[in-house]
């Protein structure tokens, strides 16, 4: 692997995936995780996780990075982009290889549901229950031999990891038997985040709670790669009426649409910040104002219902 970039305690990061519009949650997010790194002096840095090359779309990346600036947001240095980080991701891939930690697995999506859903011990739930990681060598060689691509997983051995969360406290969790690498050559998530927050020096991710019980995970992969993980900062989602995280089906959930029906971006901007707990209802701040007010004490612990 690569020697990733030291970091300071607070620089920062906003990685969106580039496979349409940012809705208003992805975007609260984003100013929230500007107000963190700015606040205290630190970068703000973008990587865009294009990962998927049948969904990733270029005009879908320079539309969100519109939406940001719109946003009055900005960033330090080049957008980094995850499709062309392949080399350093095979490092990694490759380092924990040599641990021995890790194996190929055939399972369908069907019967990792299936597998998932039996009750394994302390194992999160839905967590992959390690059922390729036994099979015999006759097993495996009956498996290579149906020429289904194999994934990659971690060997992790039901080992417990923790990480720090400054809105949660200290994390700890069951670390599963994660997919590294996919069976279409395409390198998963949960390694490439590590991968590259190293590099690009982060020293706290600040992003959606729904994430949060992949953080124990990351880190104990961090770890395992030689680096030292960030420090955490999961802020409560943005929901719609039905409670379910926000999506499409909610209606105009995009800056665009909000604009549409006539709502201007200052106010679209207000909303975001009084959600968080950050400004008083209708109170229009533009975000390089909120810097110098900004307590991360102050934050919404609870999620906000867009109606």
């Amino acid at each position: 692997m690569s020697s990733p970039r030291a970091a300071t305690s607070h620089d920062g990061r906003y990685a969106p995936s580039p496979t349409g519009p940012l809705h208003l949650g992805n975007l609260r997010t984003a100013v929230a995780a500007w107000l963190f790194a700015r606040s205290a002096g630190a970068r703000f840095l973008l990587r865009i996780e294009d990962l998927d090359p049948k969904r990733s779309r270029r005009e879908h990346e320079e539309g969100q990075l519109a939406d940001l600036r719109a946003l009055g947001l900005d960033w330090d240095g080049p957008v980094m982009r995850q499709s062309e980080r392949r080399e350093s991701h095979r490092d990694a891939l490759g380092e924990l290889e040599r641990q021995g930690r890790v194996y190929p697995c055939w399972c369908t999506r069907a019967e990792i549901r299936e597998a998932a859903s039996a009750d394994h011990g302390p194992m999160p739930e839905g967590a992959y229950p390690g059922t390729c990681r036994s099979l015999s060598k006759a097993e495996r060689a009956e498996r290579e031999r149906s020429g289904r691509p194999a994934a990659l997983r971690l060997d992790a051995g039901g080992a417990v990891a923790t990480a720090t969360d400054r809105l949660h406290g200290e994390l700890q969790g069951v670390v599963d038997d994660v997919v590294l690498w996919r069976g279409d050559d395409t390198p998963a998530y949960n390694l490439v985040v590590v991968v590259d927050d190293a590099e690009q020096g982060i020293g706290e991710v600040v992003r959606g709670d729904d994430l949060l019980d992949s953080t124990p995970r990351q880190a104990h992969l961090a770890r395992l790669l030689g680096l030292e993980p960030p420090a955490y900062a999961h802020i409560p989602l943005v929901v719609g009426p039905d409670g379910a995280r926000l999506a499409k089906r909610h209606g105009a959930v995009t800056l665009a649409e909000r604009e549409a029906l006539g709502e201007g971006r200052e106010e679209i901007l207000a909303w975001m910040t009084s959600s968080l707990g950050l400004t008083l209802p209708g109170e229009r701040v533009p975000p390089h104002d909120l810097v110098g007010r900004f307590d991360p004490a102050r934050l919404a612990r609870e999620p906000t219902v867009l109606g």
